[in-house]
């Protein structure tokens, strides 16, 4: 196993030991793990202290947690919790993840032995072991829910080396941030956040899933290599001739709550899952929250550039919750009976793009135009789109449905399909809403064409848009109807947003892009303007 590249590049990030080709916990870890269930830790301070130990033992202490790490842990477990969960806590859950820790070895090792899936038809291997997926390094990782669920402990002990993550653009993941935040500056949606974790950990310590979650990084190339889809130019969207996709406007409900199948967008912040394990509380942290196995991706997953988007299928969702930002709350147990896919994934699909920042005016130039757009369509691909070349059958499709049966490592890699045959979406539509814009500072008019225009060259069957309230919003339904009864192409509606846009940059206009595409009807509502 030392000798495989993808298993190297992980294991400085992981806090097991490797010696003579075999994983292992030191003999102080794995000790103090089996005392878990002896009594030994009753309380948060007790455990940060055990934490600490544990730290020693892999030789951590010279990376130091949060200052009030301690005091959060204690906080929490001490003060927050009921007696009974308290308990139930230390006396159930915390020897469980114990357990699950001391098999982390043997977990990595069975997941590498069994890593790579023969999946195309000319024999051609796709790796999918855990690896660095670094930037411009298009690829995939599929991960057991047991193995995630063994490395979100981990986090929950902060048990992960810092040593060069940040060098390597990666994002925190132990939770002494999560749990110091809490002390520092108590808020309740701050204690509410910690309940989603805790509960997914009562969760699956009592019934360990057994699905299966894909990780993927996808790049269009800067440049053309006459395969892949490359990172296309003002022309390319200008002169496209692909028919828009139906629009749906959803003035009520959530992005994950979508009742049929679809892309759900995560608007991400560059470095994946952005603020959840600080203080972060908007739609990415909470869709972490809710759905922890996305915590993972993390991992391994550095910051993502222009050109790139991350694709997650098949994490399962855990909480229910409700509010948003400093209202957010946990609100209880979700059981998410979705269907599985052939690979043992759930069928959710959430992909990771990052908007513009802060954009002010320089959102309206052509250039920054280009880039969301890219970033969106990137996201928006499927993967028989990803790669030129590749053509599948619809008999083949039908062959794979099944929703049944638990999928091991075995069953995933005898199978023969396509590696574009992970998604047909031919009837598989984008939910999305205001992406990039609030706290990010974008126009949502334009960030909602952008959109519509991405998913309908990316080949979608529709949008479904959640406009979340707002106010720019308002006759975005008729101006979408309107579009479609013209017959427009991407080609025609993006120039359009062009057009609005340079004369938006030069000041020759300041309203909204719908009302200037279409006054007669803010003409109409003018009371309402």
């Amino acid at each position: 196993m030392e000798k495989r590249e993808d298993w190297r590049s992980i294991l400085p990030y992981l806090p097991v030991v490797m010696r003579s080709s075999s994983l292992f916990w030191p003999s102080q870890v794995v000790g103090a793990l089996r005392e878990l269930g002896c009594g030994r830790v009753d309380s948060g301070q007790l455990l940060f202290i055990f934490i600490t130990e544990l730290r020693n033992s892999l030789s951590l202490s010279s990376e130091p947690l949060a200052p009030s790490a301690a005091h959060g842990y204690a906080l929490f477990f001490d003060e927050l919790i009921s007696r009974e969960e308290c308990r139930k806590w230390f006396e159930e859950v915390l020897p469980s993840l114990g357990d699950l820790l001391l098999r982390l070895p043997s977990l990595l090792e069975a997941h590498y032995e069994n890593a790579d899936m023969v999946i195309d038809g000319k024999g051609a291997t796709v790796r999918t072991g855990l690896r660095m997926l670094d930037s411009q390094e298009a690829g995939i990782v599929f991960l057991t829910q047991e193995l995630i669920a063994a490395l979100l402990a981990c986090s929950f002990l902060c048990l992960f080396p810092v040593h060069d993550r940040y060098e390597k653009q990666l994002q925190p993941v132990n939770f002494d941030e999560l749990f110091a935040s809490l002390y520092n500056d108590y808020t309740q949606k701050q204690e509410d956040k910690i309940w989603c974790i805790i509960h997914y950990f009562q969760r699956i310590t009592s019934n360990m899933p057994k699905g299966v979650v894909s990780f993927e990084r996808k790049v269009l190339p800067w440049e053309d290599d006459c395969i892949h889809i490359s990172y296309p130019n003002a022309s390319f969207w200008s002169t496209s001739v692909k028919p828009l996709c139906r629009f749906e406007v959803k003035s009520s409900g959530l992005i994950e709550d979508h009742s049929s199948e679809t892309v759900e967008v995560d608007f991400a912040n560059e470095y994946l899952g952005g603020g959840a394990l600080r203080r972060g509380c908007v739609q990415e942290e909470i869709r972490f929250m809710i759905s922890p196995e996305l915590i993972a991706g993390m991992i391994f997953l550095p910051s993502m550039a222009d050109n790139e988007a991350i694709d997650i299928v098949g994490v399962e969702r855990f909480s229910s919750y409700t509010g948003y930002a400093s209202s957010f709350r946990f609100s209880g147990d979700y059981v998410d009976d979705k269907d599985v896919d052939t690979f043992g994934r759930r069928k959710t699909r959430i992909v990771a793009i990052d908007a513009l920042c802060g954009p002010g005016m320089r959102q309206y130039r052509e250039k920054f135009l280009l880039r969301e757009i890219n970033k969106a369509f990137c996201g928006f691909l499927q993967q028989s789109q990803y790669q030129r070349d590749q053509k599948i059958p619809q008999e083949n499709f039908d062959a794979m449905e099944t929703s049944e049966g638990k999928y091991s490592y075995q069953e995933i890699r005898n199978s023969q399909n396509d590696y574009d045959m992970m998604e047909n979406s031919n009837d598989i539509g984008v939910a999305t809403g205001n992406w990039g814009c609030g706290a990010f500072g974008g126009d949502p008019e334009v960030k909602t064409i952008i959109q519509w225009l991405a998913a309908s060259q990316a080949g979608r069957p529709f949008i479904a848009y959640y406009t979340f309230g707002s106010g720019a919003l308002q006759n975005l339904d008729k101006v979408s109807c309107w579009i479609l009864s013209q017959g427009w192409t991407v080609g025609d509606l993006w120039n359009m947003l062009v057009e609005y846009s340079t004369s938006r940059s030069k000041g020759e206009t300041n309203v909204g892009f719908l009302q200037w595409l279409l006054p007669s009807i803010y003409d109409h509502d003018s009371g309402m303007y």
